[in-house]
Parts: structure tokens; sequence; C-alpha cells
């Protein structure tokens, strides 16, 4: 009887080690029962028949191939060194277990072989220019030939695409001279455009000095004009004050006189060469030249 017990602590210890499996979270399990595929089970505890069925876990996260640098060729015959990453994640774990055998291989030897095709068919500059396209290209060819084998490629990134030394110098080189010619440009551009300025700066000046010597000339004009006017009006105003105060007085002849012989008085005393002669004293002078014409004419006629 003891023996029995002995031999089924036995049994369920076997079965426990070789009937209870546990699948993780990112896992799957595939079963196989008698070598044949029977069942794809969840993550979680899961049992199986020891000796008669065994199970498989397949990794269900993303994960990543680093595809070995190679040389590659050009369109233009430049050998260039490349190297990938590829991401993939697994959609199918019966395919990737029974349609390929070494996963890891075969994508990377694949991703090789359509990286010499895409590269070769560009030329230097653009496949420098270009790693989004060679991207986006590679990661269709390769989706496309590993959906038979139950995977998604998500992403295809190109770490580095180096050219020969003396190309990288060459380029080097020719980018520093294009760098150069741009300054030159933006140079002499700049300068140009400083002229352009200046130019435009003086000729706005000069218009607008002239503009304001003319302003100015106009109001001095305009000032003398109205000071002359002021003046005339003003002498006007002050001969009709005194036209009219001198009617308003009605002067006598003796006081007008009187007046004007002040009058002949001032200006005699004058320090000017010039004589004044009374109106009153030229009418008695061209008096005295008539009778001198008078007697003239008598004599000549006796």
């Amino acid at each position: 009887m003891g023996g029995i017990i002995v031999i089924l602590v036995i049994l369920i210890i076997l079965f426990v080690l070789f009937g209870v499996r546990i699948v993780r979270p990112w896992e799957k399990g595939v079963v196989e029962r008698l070598g044949r595929y029977n069942r794809t089970v969840n993550p979680g505890l899961r049992f199986i028949v020891p000796i008669f069925e065994v199970m498989r876990k397949v990794d269900m996260r993303e994960m990543v191939v680093d595809v070995p640098p190679q040389e590659v060729i050009t369109k233009d015959n430049v050998v260039v060194t490349v190297d990938a990453v590829i991401y993939y994640e697994v959609t199918d774990p019966v395919k990737v277990l029974y349609n390929v055998r070494n996963f890891y291989m075969a994508v990377t030897k694949l991703a090789q072989t359509n990286l010499r095709n895409i590269i070769g068919d560009l030329q230097l500059d653009e496949s420098l220019t270009s790693r989004e396209k060679i991207n986006s290209n590679l990661r269709i060819i390769l989706d496309e030939a590993t959906d038979k084998w139950g995977v998604k490629i998500t992403r295809v990134e190109l770490q580095k695409i180096d050219p020969p030394q003396d190309v990288m110098e060459a380029m080097h080189r020719q980018m520093k001279a294009e760098r150069d010619r741009r300054a030159a440009i933006l140079e002499a551009e700049g300068v140009k455009q400083s002229a352009i300025l200046k130019a435009e700066g003086e000729k706005q000046s000069a218009i607008l000095k002239a503009e304001g010597e003319a302003q100015a000339i106009r109001k001095v004009a305009e000032a003398e004009k109205y000071k002359e006017i002021a003046l005339a009006e003003g002498q006007a105003q002050a001969i009709k004050t005194v036209f009219s105060a001198i009617h308003e007085g009605r002067p006598t002849k003796d006081l007008i006189t009187i007046k004007y012989l002040e009058a002949l008085k001032d200006m005699a005393n004058g320090n000017a060469t010039k004589l004044f002669v009374p109106y009153e004293a030229s009418g008695i002078l061209s008096a005295l030249g008539m009778l001198k014409e008078v007697f003239e004419r008598k004599e000549d006629k006796k």
C-alpha cells in the first residue's frame, strides 16, 4: 500500500513538472500533440498532457534585428557601406514556428539583398539624401515577404550610409566651396542693398531739404508780402487820418502859411547840397523870365 502511494506522489510531481505551464503576458503558447500542431494558448496557467504534448512559447513583443554592415554599389559606381535596423512583431505564432526555420537569419539576408537592389538604383547624392524613401521602400518589401512567416515589419531605419574616405573628403571640399559661394553672394547682396538704401536715403534727404527750402522761401515771401500790405495799409490809414483831421479842423490860410514857412525852414537847415525853391518863388522866377524875353524882343526890333 505504501508503494502505491509513493508511485502516485511521483506521478503527481511529474505531472506538475511536465504538464503545468505558465504563459507570460507577452507570450503565446503553441501546443503540439504527438508532433503535430494541436492548439494555441493565451497567457496564464495552462495544462498539457505530459509525454504526449509539448508547448512552444512565442514572444509577441516588438523586437529588433540589427542588419550587419555591407558594401553596396550605387548607380554611379560608388561603393558605400550600409547597415540598417529592422523592427518587427509576430502576428501569428504558428506561422513563425512552422513557415521559417530561422527567422532572424532569413530577415537579415532578405534586408541585405533588398538594400543592394534599392541603393543600386540611386545615385550617391540621392542615396545620402533619401533615407526616408529607402526606409519606406525597404519596409514595404520586407513586410510583403514576411507576411507568410506571420511577422509584421513595423519600421526600418538606416543607421549609416558611409562613402569611401576620398569621396567624403571631396564632398566636404564641395560643401565648403558651396558655403563660401553662398557667403560671397549674401555679402554682395548685403553691400548692394546697403548702397541702394543709402542712395534712397540721400535722395529722400535732398528732396526733403529742397521741399523745406521751398517752403521757407514761400513763408518768407508771404511774410514780406504781409509786411508790405500792413505798411501800405498803415500809411493809407495814417494819410486818411491826417486828411480827415485837417478837414475837420478847417485851418485858415494864415495857419497854413505859417506851417508852410516852418517846413521850408526845416528843409533849409539840412546838410544837403540841393536848393529847395518855394512854389511861389518858382512862379515869380517864371514871370521874370517872361519879362526878360519881352525886353530882348523889343531890343531886337529897334
